[in-house]
C-alpha cells in the first residue's frame, strides 16, 4: 500500500494512491480530479483529454475528463473554474481529503475525501458542500465520473409487475431535449437499460434509480459505482439522483444528491462507492438474461 506523489498526463503535481488491487490517480494542480483508475498492469478506466492535460490557471471552466465535484441544479455556478492547485491532507493509509475554496459570488466550498480500500479496488468518495455565504442556498451534490469509449454501459432496473395487480409507477426516466429514444445505442430491456459508448451525438437520461448501482464494461474490465436514494428527498432535474450523458468522446456516470436549503455554515454531504475489476472474461452475451447471470458473481463480491 502507498500514497505517492507523480506526475501524471503533463501536472507535475498528482498522487498516486495504490495497493495490489487497484490504483488511483489524483491532480492537485487542478480540481479536486480524479484523473486514473485503474488494476495494476491494466488501461485507465477514464477518459482523459489530451488537449486539457497538463494545464492550469485558465479562466474557464474545463472538462478535462477523470471524475469531479459538481454542483446542482446546471447553472453558471456550476461551472465555477476549478484550475487552481488543490489543497490536501493525507488521510492514513490511504485517504486523501481535497479542497476546493469558496469563490465569489456563490461562496461554496467542496471537499471531496477520497479512501481506497486496503485489500480490494474499493473506493469511497465524500462530496461534502458547504455554504460559506451570508445567505441560504439551494444545491445538491453532483458526482460526474467521465469514462473511457466504447464501453458498455449498464443500468438495471426493478422486477416487472404485472396488470392488474401493480397499478401504480415504479420508475422515473427523464429524457434531455437532445436526446434520441430510438437511437440505436440504447437498449431498454426488460431487466436493464443499456447504452454502448460510440461515436455519435449527445444524448442524456436521468432516472430516480433505486437499484443502487451502474455499470461499465470495457473490454477488459468492469466498472461498478453505487449510487443510494433516499426516499421522500427532493432530488434535481425533475426528481434524479442518476443521470448519464454521452457523445462521441466519452460516457459520464453520474449521482447526485437529495438538494437542500444551506444555511450559511451548513454543510450537505454526498457518498459513491466504486469498484474495478481487471482481466476478466467478456460475457457470452451482452443481451438478456446471460448479461445478468454474468455480472451476477461480481455484484455478489461488492455486496449488491
Amino acid at each position: 500500500m502507498s500514497v505517492e506523489p507523480i506526475a501524471f498526463a503533463g501536472w507535475p503535481h498528482c498522487l498516486k494512491l495504490a495497493n495490489a488491487a487497484a490504483e488511483l490517480i489524483i491532480t492537485l494542480d487542478v480540481g479536486p480530479r480524479i484523473i486514473s483508475y485503474q488494476v495494476p498492469g491494466g488501461d485507465n478506466v477514464m477518459k482523459v483529454n489530451a488537449e486539457e492535460a497538463g494545464r492550469t490557471g485558465e479562466a474557464h471552466f474545463l472538462p478535462r475528463g477523470g471524475h469531479r465535484f459538481w454542483l446542482a441544479p446546471e447553472d453558471q455556478r456550476t461551472y465555477e473554474p476549478d484550475n487552481a492547485a488543490v489543497p490536501y491532507e493525507a488521510i492514513p493509509p490511504l485517504g486523501v481529503r481535497l479542497t476546493n475554496p469558496a469563490a465569489a459570488p456563490w461562496l461554496v466550498r467542496k471537499e471531496l475525501t477520497i479512501t481506497l480500500a486496503p485489500d480490494s479496488s474499493s473506493v469511497t468518495l465524500d462530496h461534502l458542500a458547504t455554504n460559506e455565504g451570508t445567505e441560504p442556498t439551494s444545491l445538491a451534490n453532483w458526482a460526474v465520473t467521465v469514462m473511457a469509449p466504447g464501453g458498455l454501459e449498464i443500468i438495471p432496473q426493478p422486477p416487472l409487475g404485472e396488470h392488474p395487480r401493480d397499478l401504480l409507477p415504479n420508475r422515473l426516466l427523464v429524457p434531455w431535449p437532445y436526446t434520441d429514444m430510438s437511437d440505436e445505442r440504447w437498449h431498454w430491456g426488460r431487466q436493464f437499460f443499456t447504452m454502448q459508448q460510440s461515436p455519435r451525438p449527445p444524448a442524456k437520461i436521468g432516472l430516480a434509480h433505486r437499484l443502487g448501482w451502474i455499470g461499465y464494461l470495457l473490454p477488459d474490465a468492469l466498472f461498478i459505482k453505487t449510487v443510494p436514494y433516499e426516499e421522500g428527498a427532493t432530488y434535481p432535474d425533475f426528481g434524479c439522483n442518476f443521470e448519464t450523458f454521452t457523445d462521441a468522446a466519452m460516457l459520464e456516470i453520474e449521482t447526485l444528491s437529495p438538494l437542500r436549503l444551506l444555511a450559511p455554515g451548513e454543510s450537505l454531504a454526498h457518498r459513491e462507492t466504486w469498484h474495478l475489476f481487471g482481466s476478466i472474461p467478456a460475457p457470452a452475451s451482452t443481451k438478456e438474461p446471460a448479461l445478468a447471470e454474468w455480472l451476477a458473481p461480481f455484484l455478489a463480491r461488492v455486496g449488491l
